[in-house]
């Protein structure tokens, strides 16, 4: 997908909690949510197995959207010419943290 379609998305879950994020995404008119919401249920459950946090308590610390290569593919028309059709692809990066651990680590400081 765009860039930009994934961004519009992305700009409204930033900083949110875990259960807020999924029910934003669920009622977003967006087609670019859907897989969004897939990117979050699957940074949920790898943050989980291989980190140990809890999902109830986590939140969306980083998220982020980038440009990344355009796939070419050309469509025949008429009297034997082509129309290129340029199809642009993007990186989404999602970061979770534990709100308890992060407030342990500000009440060292």
């Amino acid at each position: 997908m765009s860039v930009f379609k994934a961004r519009r998305v992305i700009d409204q879950i930033r900083g949110r909690s875990y259960e807020e994020t999924l029910m934003i995404l669920e009622l977003m008119p967006y087609r670019a949510s859907y897989p969004i919401l897939k990117l979050v249920y699957s940074a949920a459950a790898n943050a989980s197995h291989n980190m140990g946090l809890n999902e109830a308590d986590s939140f969306i610390s980083e998220a982020k959207v980038n440009r990344s290569t355009v796939v070419k593919k050309l469509r025949p028309r008429a009297r034997g010419r082509s129309y290129p059709i340029k199809r642009p692809t993007c990186h989404i990066t999602i970061v979770l943290k534990d709100k308890s651990k992060l407030f342990l680590d500000q009440s060292k400081i």
